[in-house]
């Protein structure tokens, strides 16, 4: 447990320390915060306030950036060959790998708390004065949104990982990451296409979006979706121990 603590901090120093990650989450946070205003503008005296319109996109967001916080945890330690040192050390490669996913997720966490500023935001305009009705946001929908968007970053983190423990690229890593978790993203409208229904359920069961947008992301909390997340980071770790092993074969 020590040495896994000591990667895990180590990790997550280094993406304070990284141009990339703060270009990730800077990016994220304009555009959220863009899309944020924009929403609000368009419901101001029309619709209630959603606070789970935010975490809508930031789940599409990820697809694209949880690959770039990823592609360099062993990448780059490959190219530069570090990543030989450090499996000389008495450190077990689950260790090693579950250290560097957990760094990667703090990290991911970290954006995804600043995004609190606009639920801050939304509670206090909804605020009704005295003697006037103000719509009220939806506390409930937002917390369980909150959940499986964290749920889902960490399996996409997880997803990513796996090939930058492949490659010695960084931007093959990135590529492929976003490429495997756009796939992912888009079985769900895959599966709502497909026409043969045994085919169609059992592309929307490997669908990201399927287990968030139509459960979390509404306000419910199914066991199943988190099961979903849960497993597919548990495998995608394992997968990634395997290869580091396999590194020491070669």
């Amino acid at each position: 447990m020590r040495s896994l603590r000591i990667i895990t901090r180590r990790e997550l120093a280094q993406f304070f320390t990284s141009p990339i990650a703060y270009l990730v989450a800077f990016a994220i946070l304009v555009l959220t915060g863009f899309l944020f205003n924009t929403d609000l503008a368009q419901r101001t005296g029309q619709a209630p306030p959603d606070g789970t319109y935010v975490l809508g996109v930031f789940g599409f967001f990820t697809v694209f950036f949880a690959p770039l916080l990823t592609m360099r945890l062993f990448a780059e330690e490959a190219r530069e060959g570090t990543l030989e040192l450090m499996m000389t050390m008495p450190v077990r490669d689950s260790d090693l790998v579950l250290g560097k996913f957990l760094g990667a997720w703090a990290y991911y966490s970290a954006i995804l708390a600043l995004t609190l500023v606009y639920q801050a935001i939304l509670v206090a305009i909804t605020q009704p004065a005295p003697y006037q009705a103000v719509a009220t946001l939806d506390v409930g929908p937002v917390i369980s949104a909150y959940l499986g968007i964290w749920l889902f970053g960490g399996a996409a983190l997880a997803v990513s990982l796996v090939f930058s423990a492949l490659t010695e690229n960084q931007v093959v890593a990135g590529f492929l990451g976003i490429a495997t978790l756009f796939v992912l993203w888009l079985g769900d409208f895959a599966g709502q296409v497909v026409q043969h229904r045994p085919i169609a359920e059992a592309i929307r069961a490997l669908s990201l979006q399927a287990h968030y947008s139509t459960s979390f992301l509404i306000g419910v909390i199914r066991f199943e979706d988190a099961v979903f997340f849960i497993g597919l980071i548990a495998t995608m770790l394992f997968v990634a121990t395997r290869v580091l092993e396999s590194r020491r074969w070669r």
